[in-house]
């Protein structure tokens, strides 16, 4: 009796005791399930603001410099000769003998070359007959117009017989004219048999030699000899246009040439074309130079130092910092609070890998180098901590180069 007692006490206190056991079981388990919950949530959020921060944009800035009161502008150029004359032939016939190789310093008037004309020689010797012939022509012509003059006076001719004699004697004597003007014409052509230089100057080309044929009424033939004067030489610039305004006569500027690097020639700028070329945009500008000392050779390339007034309100940024969109030319600026601020810019001078701006910046503007392509008004971006200075024309001339 008392053991059924006991059976019947017992098993409610062992279903409590599984009940605490199953709620603590439960709440565990909800712990568990809460906190993973939580722990995936937190890390969501984590993700969320660490993929915002690095969508943020890290940009480097660069702070706008005052261009210097003067800069240099580098242009390409060409140098020639002062004075360079391609010499023909005149007269045909075939080339006796030269006496002048290219590289030959001659003097105006000095013999290069001596041309055969056998043709021409007995041209000249028939037009001189023929002005003999007409000379004795000549006088007798004049003879019987002084016979039938006298004649006349006695009566003994008619008045139109003497002045037939007169007029005879007058066609004579333009005749004799005739013939003295072909054969000075012939010997003006046997002088251009003998071809000498036209200046002082060196001999650049012979496209000739000895026994070669010359056709002078071809016209379509080589020059027979080049010379030049290279004592002083052209230098001929193109100028671009938006720097035409600064070109005046009267300026210097200085050349360098590849072959000699560390010499500079003054030359100083004798004129302009005055038109722009719209081919180019450019001015066609021509300096002189000193070449006695024979350093620079015609048709050489050479840099051209021009010292250009610099713009007191012009600042210099680089070029990659410049944006093209279809709203125009800008520059992307960082504010005090690190967000972008689009400005329209207009460019004074294109320098290359510079550029100055003419309106548009402050220098204390903060502008943002090689900005990326999805850049848009007031985005926010992370400013590195290094920022770059713009580079001025004093110190980077090499870079300030039109081609």
């Amino acid at each position: 009796m008392s053991t059924e007692v006991q059976i019947e006490i017992s098993q409610p206190q062992r279903l409590r005791a599984l009940k605490s056991a199953g709620a603590v079981a439960i709440l565990v388990v909800a712990g568990v399930v809460s906190g993973g919950i939580f722990s995936r949530v937190h890390a969501r959020q984590e993700l969320t603001a660490w993929t915002q921060a690095q969508a943020i944009p890290t940009v480097v800035t660069v702070t706008p410099q005052h261009t210097a009161a003067s800069q240099s502008l580098v242009l390409p150029g060409r140098l020639a000769a002062f004075v360079n004359a391609p010499i023909y032939a005149r007269v045909s016939g075939y080339l006796h003998a030269w006496y002048a190789d290219i590289g030959t310093q001659v003097k105006a008037g000095q013999l290069l070359g001596l041309i055969d004309t056998p043709d021409l020689d007995e041209q000249l010797q028939q037009a001189k007959a023929d002005l003999q012939n007409s000379i004795a022509n000549e006088k007798l012509a004049a003879t019987t117009a002084r016979r039938w003059t006298e004649m006349l006076k006695q009566d003994s001719v008619s008045q139109q017989e003497a002045d037939e004699k007169t007029a005879d004697l007058l066609a004579r004597q333009a005749t004799v004219e005739a013939n003295e003007a072909n054969v000075r014409r012939l010997e003006a052509l046997e002088s251009f048999k003998r071809i000498t230089a036209p200046f002082d100057g060196v001999v650049t080309a012979r496209k000739t030699d000895v026994g070669a044929l010359i056709d002078a009424g071809s016209g379509s033939g080589p020059e027979l000899f080049a010379v030049s004067d290279a004592h002083q030489l052209r230098v001929y610039v193109s100028v671009p246009q938006s720097e035409s305004a600064a070109i005046h006569p009267g300026m210097t500027a200085t050349l360098t040439v590849p072959e000699r690097p560390d010499m500079r020639f003054d030359a100083k700028l004798v004129d302009t074309d005055h038109a722009i070329t719209p081919s180019s945009g450019t001015l066609l500008v021509q300096l002189a130079v000193d070449n006695r000392a024979g350093l620079l050779f015609p048709g050489e390339y050479t840099e051209v130092h021009l010292a250009l007034a610099g713009n007191a309100h012009g600042l210099m940024i680089p070029a990659s910092a410049l944006i093209f969109r279809q709203s125009g030319l800008q520059v992307a600026v960082a504010d005090a609070q690190d967000h972008v601020q689009l400005r329209h810019v207009s460019i004074g001078t294109d320098l290359g890998t510079q550029v100055e701006i003419a309106s548009g910046l402050q220098p204390e503007d903060r502008v943002i180098d090689n900005p990326p392509d999805s850049l848009a008004q007031g985005d926010a971006v992370r400013v590195a901590s290094t920022e770059k200075v713009a580079a001025t024309p004093a110190a980077h001339d090499a870079e300030q180069t039109h081609g």
